[in-house]
C-alpha cells in the first residue's frame, strides 16, 4: 500500500532534527572512536613534525581521522573534506567540539597526512587495533590461565634457590597462522615499449624547450624532429596487430628520436647561456633522469633482443612501479607492489612490502616468528599455498611442531585415509580466509587500483586499506558482544517483554482459538 505524502519540497525551516541537538551514541562513527588508539597516532604523528619550527600542524585525530573516513566511505580527498563539512558525526570522529559549517582544512593536506603517518606507521596503528580486538584464545594470558587451571598432577615444590618456571615455557601450539601474497596494481596505463619510449621523448622535447628558453632571439632552438615522431608513433598505434619487424622497427625509431633528444639537452647544459640544471624545477630534473634510464634499458633490450631487464622501469610519473609476474588467469602480469599478508583470527598484518618481486615463500619463517613474539607461542598450524611447502618451512614448521597444510612432499600415497581427504578439505576451506581479505581490499578498500603516485603514499595508502579492514571487523565484533550481553540479560531475566504473541506461549499455556 502506498500513501502520497505532501509531494512537494519542505521548506528548509521545517526540517526536523532528531536527537534534541545531541548526537546518537549507538552511530557507527561514534562507537569506531573508541576503537582507535589516538594515543599512539600522537605518537607517531609527532615525530614527522618539527617542534620549534614551521606553522602549527593539524592534530594528530584530524589528520587519521580524516584518512580512516575516506577510505572507509571510498571518497576522493575533496570529497572527504565535503563530507566531513556536511556531517556531525564526522566532525566527532576527527575531534571537534562543536559542529561547524566552516571547511575542516584543505584537500591538499591529505597528501601530507600520508607522508605524515607512512606505511610503518599505519601498520603499527592497525597492529595495535588487531591486537586488541583479537578473541581470548588467542590471548596468551588467558591460554597460560586456562592451562594452569587443567586437571593436573601438582607441581613439584621448589625451594627458595630454584626459580618457578616462567608461564611463557609452555610448548603447546594454539592458533591459526594464514599466510599468502598479492599484488596491489598501481593506477598506470598497460605499458608497452612503443608508447614508453615516445612518452620518454615527449618529456625531452618539454626539457629541451625550457632549457632553450634564455636563448630565445639569440640562437635556434634545436632541431628534434618531433612531428615526424608523433607521426611514426600515431601510424604504429593505429596497426590493430602489428607483428614484431613492426614492432622492433617501431621501437628503433622511438630510440633513434630519443637519442637526438638527449644529446641536445646535453648541448644545452654545457651552454653557459641556457638555463642551468640547478634552475629546472624537481618534475623535469626527474623527468630527465627517468628518460636516460628508459633508454638505456630499451637500448639494451634491443641490441640484445629480449624482454627483461633488472629493474624495469614501466612508467614515466611512477618509476617506482614494476612488473610482477604473477601467472594468475587473465592477468599474467601485475604493476605495483607485492605483499606478504599474514591473517590472525579474521585481523590482516601487512608483513613485507616490495615494489620488486620476490618469493613469498621466504617470508614464513619470519613470519612465524613475529607470531611468537605477538602472542608468546607459536602457531598451531599454518595454512598456506604450494610455493610455501619447501624443504625449508618443513623441517622447521617440524622443528616447532607446526602442522603446515597440504600433502607432504614426494610421491602421492595410492590410498588416502578419510581423515586425511577431510583434514585437507578443513584446511582449504580455513585458506579461503586470506582470499577473501584480498578480495575485500580489492573491491571494497581501493586496494584493486592504488592512487597515489608517490612510493611513500603509495605503500601509506596500502597500510591503510588493511587498517580499515581491521577496523571494521572489530567494529563488528564490538556490537555482536553487544548483543551477546542483551541476548544473556535479556534469558537471565532482566528483560521482560509487555505481550507475548500466542505463537511463542508454551504449548500448555496457549488456548485453543474458538470456532
Amino acid at each position: 500500500m502506498y500513501r502520497s505524502g505532501s509531494g512537494g519540497q519542505l521548506e528548509f525551516p521545517d526540517f526536523y532534527l532528531p536527537f534534541s541537538g545531541h548526537l546518537d551514541p549507538d552511530n557507527r562513527w561514534v562507537t569506531m572512536a573508541k576503537l582507535v588508539p589516538w594515543e599512539l597516532a600522537e605518537e607517531i604523528y609527532q615525530q614527522a613534525l618539527c617542534d620549534d619550527f614551521g606553522a602549527p600542524a593539524l592534530p594528530a585525530r584530524v589528520a587519521l581521522g580524516a584518512l580512516l573516513i575516506k577510505e572507509r566511505l571510498g571518497l576522493t580527498d575533496r570529497e572527504t573534506v565535503e563530507a566531513i563539512q556536511e556531517n556531525p558525526y564526522l566532525q566527532f570522529f576527527i575531534g571537534s567540539e562543536e559542529f561547524s559549517l566552516e571547511r575542516p582544512f584543505d584537500a591538499s593536506v591529505m597528501v601530507d597526512f600520508r607522508k605524515r603517518f607512512g606505511e610503518e606507521g599505519l601498520a603499527r596503528i592497525s597492529e595495535a587495533i588487531a591486537l586488541a580486538s583479537v578473541s581470548e584464545a588467542m590471548n596468551p594470558a588467558a591460554v597460560t590461565a586456562s592451562e594452569s587451571t587443567d586437571d593436573h598432577d601438582d607441581p613439584p615444590p621448589t625451594d627458595g634457590n630454584t626459580p618457578a618456571a616462567p608461564a611463557n615455557d609452555a610448548k603447546t601450539n594454539h592458533g591459526k597462522l594464514i599466510v599468502d601474497a598479492t599484488c596491489a596494481p598501481a593506477d598506470i596505463r598497460y605499458p608497452t615499449d612503443v608508447s614508453l619510449l615516445n612518452e620518454a621523448r615527449e618529456k625531452t622535447e618539454e626539457l629541451i624547450d625550457k632549457l632553450h628558453v634564455p636563448l630565445v632571439g639569440k640562437a635556434p632552438r634545436p632541431r628534434t624532429y618531433r612531428v615526424k615522431a608523433r607521426c611514426a608513433f600515431v601510424a604504429f598505434i593505429r596497426r590493430k596487430k602489428p607483428g614484431r619487424k613492426a614492432v622492433r622497427r617501431a621501437i628503433r625509431q622511438q630510440l633513434a628520436f630519443l637519442r637526438r633528444n638527449l644529446k641536445q639537452i646535453d648541448r644545452l647544459l654545457e651552454n653557459p647561456q641556457a638555463l642551468p640544471l640547478a634552475d629546472l624545477s624537481r618534475r623535469l630534473y626527474k623527468n630527465l633522469l627517468v628518460a636516460r634510464e628508459v633508454f638505456r634499458q630499451q637500448l639494451q633490450m634491443f641490441e640484445t633482443n629480449t624482454r627483461r631487464v633488472d629493474d624495469r622501469i614501466v612508467s614515466i610519473s611512477q618509476p617506482h612501479v614494476r612488473p610482477i609476474k604473477r601467472g594468475k588467469a587473465g592477468r599474467d602480469t601485475e604493476f605495483g607492489a607485492k605483499l606478504s599478508l599474514s591473517v590472525i583470527d579474521g585481523f590482516s598484518f601487512v608483513d613485507r612490502l616490495s615494489w620488486d618481486n620476490y618469493n613469498e615463500s621466504l617470508d614464513l619463517v619470519e613470519q612465524i616468528e613475529t607470531y611468537h613474539r605477538r602472542f608468546g607461542f607459536y602457531p598451531e598450524s599454518v595454512h598456506a599455498d604450494q610455493i610455501y611447502r619447501n624443504l625449508r618451512n618443513r623441517a622447521y614448521c617440524k622443528q616447532h611442531g607446526i602442522r603446515l597444510s597440504g600433502p607432504p612432499l614426494g610421491r602421492r600415497p595410492q590410498t588416502v585415509s578419510a581423515d586425511d581427504k577431510k583434514q585437507a578439505i578443513t584446511d582449504e576451506a580455513v585458506r579461503n580466509t586470506v582470499e577473501g581479505k584480498f578480495g575485500q581490499g580489492k573491491r571494497r578498500f581501493g586496494l584493486g587500483r592504488i592512487m597515489a603516485k608517490l612510493a611513500s603514499t603509495s605503500a601509506a595508502q596500502i597500510s591503510l586499506s588493511f587498517l580499515v579492514m581491521n577496523l571494521e571487523l572489530a567494529l563488528g565484533r564490538f556490537f555482536l558482544s553487544l548483543l551477546i550481553v542483551w541476548h544473556n540479560w535479556a534469558v537471565l531475566g532482566g528483560y521482560q517483554p509487555r505481550r507475548i504473541s500466542p505463537i511463542h506461549r508454551p504449548l500448555a499455556q496457549s488456548s485453543p482459538r474458538p470456532r
